[in-house]
């Protein structure tokens, strides 16, 4: 996966964009809770939500798999990129023609300022300082679930299995919610042994949905690798989506909690 990188381009709109092309799933769900859902013209095969409506927008490839030509055609007065779902390159090779918003999310509090700043150039702030509300009241009611965190791995792709460092948006959901990543001191997206998934002391192994969809079938193997250990199916886009599906995030940490 792509390490982040900086917007290094600034530009400055004269009048809130009225065709976006968002390249992020989790802001794609976002334009829609700020309004500007009829202003979006193109989008990945992955921004799936929300569902009925987000079907309707013309599709521009994948988050790493753009289709150049298509996006031309669209004639977008923004595009909405992120510094590690997208290629450098492909974000340089946009910027020649069209303004193009690069976002970096590593936790909390960078999503609400990313959320805020995309704001500011939709004209939805009064939207977004809503939206944060919720998301920040929604939080702190998680504070004090668990007085001593239990250890977590979270796998999020197997053959090999890879988990989650600390300098990831997941480890820092993970650490809002309660829970400890035993990858903490790791970077980025760490690979493991079968070995080293013995050798952990994780107290909690948690299975993520995306990006490899783990299922029962991968659990049940995994228990017999680990007996031990409780291992739970979790839903990726609560621990990995920045925009506002974090309104919901903290209802779903809750009900985690029940299955611990």
């Amino acid at each position: 996966m792509d390490c982040y990188y900086k917007n290094t381009t600034q530009f400055q709109l004269k009048e809130p964009p009225k065709r976006i092309i968002s390249l992020v799933p989790s802001l794609t769900e976002l334009l829609f809770e700020l309004g500007l859902g009829p202003q979006i013209v193109g989008r990945t095969k992955f921004c799936i939500h929300p569902e009925p409506a987000v079907k309707a927008i013309p599709v521009i490839g994948g988050t790493k798999n753009l289709r150049f030509d298509t996006i031309t055609a669209l004639q977008p007065d923004l595009i909405i990129a992120n510094s590690e779902e997208n290629r450098k390159e492909d974000v340089t090779t946009l910027k020649e023609q069209f303004p193009v918003a690069v976002t970096t999310i590593y936790d909390l509090p960078s999503a609400y300022a990313e959320i805020l700043e995309l704001a500011s150039i939709t004209d939805t702030s009064a939207q977004a300082n809503t939206l944060i509300t919720t998301i920040k009241n929604g939080f702190a009611q998680l504070n004090g679930k668990s007085a001593t965190p239990k250890k977590v791995l979270y796998l999020i792709w197997q053959k090999p299995y890879m988990s989650i460092g600390g300098d990831t948006f997941i480890s820092a959901l993970l650490q809002e919610a309660g829970f400890r990543n035993v990858m903490q001191a790791q970077q980025r997206y760490p690979t493991l042994t079968e070995a080293e998934l013995v050798q952990t002391d994780a107290e909690l192994l948690f299975l993520s949905s995306e990006p490899y969809p783990f299922k029962q079938k991968e659990l049940e193997a995994l228990q017999v690798l680990l007996p031990t250990k409780k291992i739970i199916l979790v839903d990726g886009e609560f621990f990995s989506w920045y925009g506002s599906r974090l309104q919901h995030a903290p209802l779903y940490f809750k009900q985690l909690y029940d299955q611990i």
